[in-house]
């Protein structure tokens, strides 16, 4: 099968257009992963690239499928110029190497933890995964190869993650849409759960 990662790239630029950043993050027993920006207006993108270069395998199987499985690469959409939201990029590299280096698979609905702010100063430590195919189309493979998924990841502060684990993603993602909670605005208070 045919490198995936040039294919991904391509998939981003022209849904995104041409990164003005990009950083790469390898940590020990993993591929590299790399962190693209891409800045469209008073927004900023995040992209991974090279989470999805080896499909996800369950953890449980003896042996992983080099070609089956799902793929995916995670985008962070922010507003620029209001947090240092450039800090992003390890936090994100850590999220993207998790399926290699604790054996999850990312899905929609997961909530996903950095154990510490996502940028300096930020009220969000977790995301929320969210449903693929809006911002960038999923990329198809040659078969027997799942699609690549490019999935949004939306920050979510402590309180509504514990939220989320009781009521589920579904729940908060609706409760979000009710109060108007503007998710790209990088120093947001948590949205009013009762």
């Amino acid at each position: 099968m045919a490198d995936v990662l040039p294919l991904v790239e391509a998939r981003l630029r022209t849904a995104l257009g041409e990164p003005d950043a990009r950083a790469a993050v390898t940590f020990l027993g993993t591929d590299r992963i790399e962190v693209l920006r891409f800045v469209d207006g008073d927004v900023v993108r995040y992209t991974t690239l090279g989470m999805s270069a080896q499909p996800m395998a369950d953890p449980t199987a003896v042996l992983a499928d080099p070609v089956k499985g799902p793929r995916a690469e995670l985008v962070l959409s922010v507003r620029h110029g209001i947090a240092d939201t450039d800090k992003v990029l390890r936090p994100l590299a850590v999220l993207a190497a998790s399926p290699q280096v604790e054996g999850v698979i990312v899905a929609p609905g997961a909530s996903l933890d950095v154990g510490g702010p996502l940028w300096p100063g930020a009220p969000f430590t977790s995301v929320l995964v969210a449903e693929s195919g809006g911002l960038v189309e999923d990329l198809e493979l040659d078969a027997p190869a799942d699609p690549v998924r490019f999935l949004p990841l939306l920050p979510m502060t402590a309180n509504e993650g514990a939220w989320k684990r009781v009521h589920g993603a579904q729940a908060l993602q609706e409760r979000w849409l009710t109060r108007g909670t503007d998710l790209r605005d990088p120093s947001r208070r948590s949205v009013s759960l009762d």
